[in-house]
This record gives C-alpha cells, sequence and structure tokens, in this order.
C-alpha cells in the first residue's frame, strides 16, 4: 500500500468513528453503554494517529537508502549512458579499476608517463586504464585538463570515460579500448608480436591514417575552447579501429593552452623520438610542437622504420652510430630516388603512386622543420593531406638532431657544439638531465621509442 492510499483509508476510518461517536451520544445519551463506544472508538482512532506517525518516521529512515539505491542503479546504467553518448567522465574509485583490470596485471602497453591496462568496468564496458605515475602536475590542474578533453567529442579521438586521483599516489584515466591496437603494430616488422593485433598497413590505409590523425589534432588545436597540446604523439599512441579507422589515445601528457597565449613553458615530456627542438631550447612550445612529432610519424608511416635507429650499437656510448631516417629521406629526394625511402613490404607486387609518396614526404619534411615559424598548421596538413593546399617542395632544414648524434659536429674548447644553433652541446644535455631525469641525449631524444 503506497502512503498516499493509506492516508485516504485513515482519513476515512477516522471520520467513520467520529461520525459513530455522535450518533451515540445522540441515540444513547449519556449511559454506560455510550460511554464504550467512546472510548473503543477514542482508542482506535487513537490508534491510527500512532500507526501514521510511526510510519512517517519509517518512512524519513528508508529515505536515504532508497536514495542511495536509486542513485547506485543511476550511476550503473546512465552513467554508462553518460560516459558512452554525452562524454562526460566518471570519478572512478581505485578499488573499481583493480577488479576491472585484475589488479593491473593485464598490461598492454608502457608509454612515457606510465602503463597501460586492459580492463571490464562492473557494466561491461571495455576500457584502457592508463596509470599515470610521478606528480609532476597538482590535482586542480590534472582535473582540470580531464574535464577538457573528457569534453571534447570528435570521431578520430578516443574517447575518455574517466579518471581516479589517489592521494599521494598514481593517477588513472579510463579510456575507450580500441581493438587493433596501435599503428606501430601495422607499420613497423616485427619477429615477436606477442599475440598483439598487427602486420603491414597497406599504403592507401597509411595515407587514410595520416589524414585521421591530422585532423583529431587540428580539432585539438583549433576547435576546442581552450587549444589542447597533446605532446606525445607517436605510433604507441595512435590506434585503429575495425575499420582501421585512426583514434588519436593517450592524453596522460595533454596541456591545455589558452587562445591568447602563443606559446607555453612547461617540463620536458613526451617521447624520445618525437619531441621538437624547441623542447631542448627551453624556448617554449605550442601546437607547432605537435605539428613536428606528426610529421616525424608521417615518416615513420612512409618508411616502415623508426627514424632514429642504432645501427653500431658499441658498448662506448660515444662510439655509437645512428641512422636518422629524415636525413636519409632529405638525400634521397636531392638524387631523384626518393621511392628507395618507401617501405620495401609496399612494393612487394603492389604499385604505389610516385605523386602520393613525393607529396607525403614533402608534407612530413614541412612538418619537422627546425623553424617553427616554418612549419604549417594542423589545420593546414589536413588541406595538404586532402589536396586543399598545394604542397611545394619544402625547404632544406639544419636538423639539430643530427648535430646531437655526433654528426657534422666540431669540437670548440673541449665541447661539442651544434653548427646550426650555437648552442653547446653539453649545455643541452645538462638541461635535458634535469629536466627528464636522464644522464644523457642519447636515453633522451634520440631513441626511436
Amino acid at each position: 500500500m503506497d502512503d498516499k492510499r493509506s492516508k485516504i483509508l485513515a482519513f476515512i476510518l477516522v471520520v467513520t468513528l467520529i461520525t459513530l461517536i455522535t450518533v451515540s451520544s445522540l441515540y444513547l445519551g449519556p449511559s454506560w453503554e455510550f460511554f464504550c463506544v467512546f472510548g473503543t472508538c477514542l482508542t482506535v482512532i487513537f490508534a491510527v494517529f500512532i500507526w501514521l506517525i510511526r510510519r512517517r518516521n519509517k518512512d524519513s529512515c528508508l529515505l536515504p537508502q532508497i536514495t542511495k539505491h536509486v542513485m547506485s542503479r543511476e550511476l550503473s546504467v546512465p552513467c554508462s549512458f553518460l560516459r558512452k553518448v554525452a562524454g562526460v567522465p566518471t570519478k572512478f574509485r581505485q578499488k573499481e579499476l583493480e577488479l576491472a583490470t585484475d589488479n593491473f596485471n593485464a598490461l598492454i602497453g608502457r608509454g612515457a608517463s606510465g602503463s597501460v591496462f586492459k580492463g571490464i568496468l562492473s557494466d561491461g564496458t571495455c576500457v584502457a586504464v592508463k596509470r599515470i605515475e610521478g606528480q609532476e602536475r597538482g590535482e586542480k590542474e590534472f582535473l582540470s585538463e580531464v574535464a577538457a578533453i573528457g569534453s571534447i567529442q570528435h570521431i578520430n579521438l578516443v574517447r575518455l570515460y574517466g579518471y581516479c586521483v589517489v592521494p599521494s599516489g598514481p593517477r588513472f584515466l579510463v579510456y575507450e579500448f580500441i581493438q587493433k591496437g596501435s599503428l606501430d603494430g601495422w607499420i613497423f616488422p616485427r619477429r615477436d608480436r606477442r599475440n598483439r593485433p598487427g602486420g603491414c598497413l597497406p599504403w592507401h590505409l597509411r595515407c587514410s591514417v595520416a589524414i585521421d590523425v591530422a585532423k583529431a589534432l587540428s580539432y585539438l588545436h583549433h576547435d576546442c575552447r581552450s587549444r589542447i597540446l597533446h605532446l606525445d604523439v607517436k605510433p604507441e599512441n595512435i590506434l585503429l579501429d575495425d575499420s582501421y579507422r585512426a583514434v588519436v589515445s593517450d592524453f596522460g601528457l595533454a596541456k591545455l593552452m589558452g587562445r591568447d597565449e602563443s606559446r607555453i613553458v612547461t617540463n620536458i615530456r613526451g617521447t624520445k623520438g618525437y619531441l621538437a627542438p624547441e623542447w631542448l631550447l627551453e624556448n617554449g612550445i605550442s601546437g607547432k610542437s605537435d605539428v613536428y612529432s606528426f610529421g616525424m610519424v608521417l615518416l615513420e608511416m612512409i618508411g616502415g622504420k623508426r627514424n632514429v635507429r642504432v645501427i653500431d650499437d658499441s658498448k662506448d656510448r660515444s662510439l655509437r652510430k645512428y641512422e636518422y631516417f629524415p636525413k636519409t629521406v632529405v638525400e634521397k629526394m636531392r638524387a631523384g630516388k626518393l621511392m628507395s625511402v618507401l617501405d620495401p613490404r609496399l612494393l612487394d607486387g603492389k604499385r604505389v603512386d610516385e605523386g602520393q609518396v613525393r607529396k607525403m614526404v614533402y608534407i612530413a619534411l614541412w612538418c619537422i622543420q627546425e623553424k617553427v615559424r616554418r612549419r604549417p598548421t594542423m589545420a593546414q596538413v589536413v588541406d595538404m593531406l586532402e589536396g586543399h593546399l598545394r604542397v611545394d617542395e619544402p625547404p632544406e632544414t639544419e636538423m639539430i638532431i643530427v648535430d646531437l648524434l655526433s654528426i657534422g659536429t666540431e669540437k670548440v674548447a673541449g665541447k661539442s657544439r651544434m653548427k646550426a644553433t650555437g648552442v653547446y652541446l653539453s649545455d643541452v644535455n645538462s638541461k635535458v638531465s634535469a629536466n627528464a631525469g636522464s644522464s644523457s641525449l642519447d636515453s633522451t631524444v634520440l631513441s626511436g621509442r
């Protein structure tokens, strides 16, 4: 019986009893029978009032429990809708993430800022949980970035389902899980894939992936209320869905940038091999830093190899020899042998249009220009890739990495100085060591991983 019906029945009963008392007083008068009827009716009326009061108190005690139950149901079902459709990030408890990831045993990747684990939430949603190590950013800054990233909706950006902040501990970002894995498994040859998805991505899909990634970064840079710098663009952070559509993931290092700011200064963050030169020179970074990283990824997609590779792995670090793929690409371009830089697996019985390869190479070299002002914006890169903007041959660039690899350096006062910039290599080394916690540039910017 609901509360409204019980009150109506109690009211009718009380009115009936009062009517009975009135009628009895008229017919029986002040007799013993009247007082028996009066006492009985009064007792029943009193009992009804006691019952109503106790029911009200019971309902007030049950209300918090009912509210809690309803809220839990709302959080378990509609919250899944909010995550998937509305893009509202959910705050998870660490215990929830431990249960979802089998106590963080399902490792699927490791990046510059932490590790990624596969998990299944209580509502059956398959997720990728990023555990971010270190406390570079305060909680307020972290949450503001989560709010900004969680509010963005783009077909080429991975959806952020939620986050978790552990006091004096790691932080977690919970993303949607993308089935076909990361791009590195589809462009780099591997002997041991360890059950990871991968293969040789055809040329037309590589071109499509390049456009997808460029659109995602262009959206972050130009179409959000606060510009978002990804700062860790690399093949491992580009995922492929079942239709081989590229989805940019891992915003663990992302940084917000006001629209009135031209550049920001922050500690070195990102992955060695994809860092723009301005990181090392401490000139401040901007969206053009993501453009540089995109250019490096584009070259790796073209060649099917890491941009920086050790070709003579001497135990003495100073004697190591490196191959810098962008330099090789420029040399082959000058010699008119551009097709020789293409991933040889793509030429195995297949025809690849040389004009397309040339356009992709030109775009990549524009993106990795050392002078920031020469690099295009990501919006311009999208127009170039889609054929809406003419792509001219890029000018030569100094390639500071070549100097850092001890190619073409000169000794000045016992220090190795870079010709192009006049910056002492040992000075840059000390800056990187202080900011990134590494002992040398070899382990910070030269490795292709």
